[in-house]
């Protein structure tokens, strides 16, 4: 049964990624890069200016700080240690060249959506700002039908797969670190997911906001050591990454064609840009300055940390180590071992059970957003729906890996699709409102947003949500 499953998930991968998805991901990043001036490197220093004043928020919304913390937290996981040693394992050392390539045309794709959502936003039953791909598709594009499609691929993705795929790589690393059986730790996070998720989405924020810094410095801090012990080897280590990018050397597994699959599967799995998951995230914020682009700003600094940060960390761990035993996870924990000790292995062990069990957490929230959005956030409806999720975080525990991941491929898949489409038919929207944001910077004004300079739209607006916006 399961090889029947295998075979239908692998041909579905196989076309949406090698005849749709990798070219639409490709020409999305260099449209928004080319239609919005090459903003990632243009406006670098300001995406991370913004981030001085986001720490304010109010009872609407989360800070932009903690927005971005959330997303950090669904990003920042096994994408970032176990799927830079699967793009390495299967694309060789040129899948990481292709990461950055996608991360860095990402960073546009990522402000696009992330103002979008921000524009889009409305206030749920609780008076707290709720938004994502689902309500610009509905709002912005008159698609309920679409956000309907995004939101069931996401709950799939989110509330399901994902958790799986992160549940699969904690357990994986009790096991190697510690010898903890699977059943046990599984049961450890179910437990653990239980108590935060029951308790809303300012829990969920305030979690990541001090976990997300600390494991991500953290992990940081362990990778520059290891480079500065190695510092001689690095030239060969970018050469070897640049040579096996395109094919050039003979230790590239599979040649150019897998090196860019997976560095561009694993990338997008890692950074998430253009899957429509962070935007959840990002309108839940109320944002200073009190514009929708500043937003989108915040959430460009969440692609970089992430993947030319973090993943090129674990790239270096395990490309400085050279050959190691073993897959995912485990690939990663004998390389640190190598390099540092038998205490690198228990160290990643907690590291990864941070990066994992936040995914997880913040994956909830993405979910549960959808949910919302498709009507069916009453009591009982939200606590089977939670069951459901740790039931889901149970069977990851204990599947087998590659399975998981290539059901997290698909998933991922059908849901960048649909948001790429909708944010393509907005982008004149979402450059207008960059214009907007970057020429009041330019006459020495606070950006502020005024929803009676964009007719087209402000009928479509939530009311009261961008009415006489103020600073904080």
């Amino acid at each position: 049964m399961q090889e029947v499953a295998n075979l239908i998930v692998d041909t579905l991968n196989g076309l949406i990624w090698g005849k749709v998805l990798i070219w639409l991901l490709v020409a999305s990043g260099v449209y928004f890069t080319l239609r919005l001036g090459l903003i990632q490197f243009r406006h670098f220093g300001h995406t991370f200016m913004v981030l001085k004043g986001s720490r304010q928020s109010d009872d609407s919304g989360i800070s932009s700080f903690q927005a971005l913390c959330t997303s950090l937290a669904a990003r920042v996981g096994t994408g970032n240690v176990a799927g830079v040693a699967v793009a390495i394992t299967l694309g060789g050392a040129g899948a990481i060249f292709w990461m950055w390539v996608i991360a860095l045309l990402g960073m546009a794709t990522g402000f696009v959506e992330a103002t979008l959502a921000q524009l889009f936003k409305i206030r749920d039953d609780k008076g707290q700002f709720r938004g994502g791909p689902a309500y610009y598709m509905e709002k912005g594009l008159g698609a309920r039908w679409m956000g309907v499609l995004f939101s069931i691929f996401l709950i799939i993705a989110f509330g399901f797969v994902f958790n799986a795929v992160q549940a699969n790589t904690i357990t994986g690393a009790m096991l190697g670190a510690f010898g903890v059986s699977t059943w046990i730790s599984g049961l450890a996070v179910v437990v653990l997911t239980a108590l935060i998720i029951f308790g809303g989405l300012r829990a969920i924020a305030r979690f990541s906001e001090l976990a997300v810094p600390f494991m991500a410095a953290a992990y940081l801090l362990v990778a520059l050591g290891i480079i500065a012990m190695n510092l001689a080897e690095m030239p060969a280590v970018f050469e070897l990454i640049f040579k096996s990018a395109f094919g050039l050397h003979e230790a590239a597994a599979g040649g150019i064609g897998a090196a860019i699959m997976n560095g561009f599967k694993r990338g997008l799995f890692s950074n998430e840009a253009g899957m429509g998951s962070a935007p959840n995230a990002a309108a839940s914020a109320t944002p200073y300055p009190p514009h929708p682009a500043s937003q989108g700003y915040v959430q460009m600094a969440g692609v970089f940390i992430d993947t030319i940060l973090i993943c090129t960390a674990s790239a270096a761990i395990i490309l400085l180590a050279g050959p190691q035993p073993g897959e995912g996870i485990m690939l990663v924990q004998n390389a640190l071992t190598s390099e540092v000790g038998d205490w690198g292995k228990y160290f990643l062990a907690v590291i990864i059970l941070f990066f994992a069990f936040t995914s997880i957490v913040a994956n909830y929230f993405y979910a549960e957003n959808c949910l919302v959005f498709l009507e069916h956030s009453h009591p009982a409806g939200l606590l089977w729906f939670r069951l459901a999720v740790l039931g889901m975080v149970m069977f990851g525990a204990l599947a087998s890996m590659p399975f998981v991941w290539n059901l997290a491929d698909l998933s991922m898949g059908l849901m960048a699709i649909t948001n790429l489409i909708a944010i393509l038919l907005l982008s004149n929207l979402a450059i207008k409102l960059a214009r907007d944001y970057n020429g009041q910077r330019k006459a020495g004004k606070l950006p502020t947003f005024d929803a009676s300079q964009y007719p087209e739209v402000q009928a479509k607006l939530e009311p009261g949500v961008w009415d006489n916006r103020a600073k904080p």
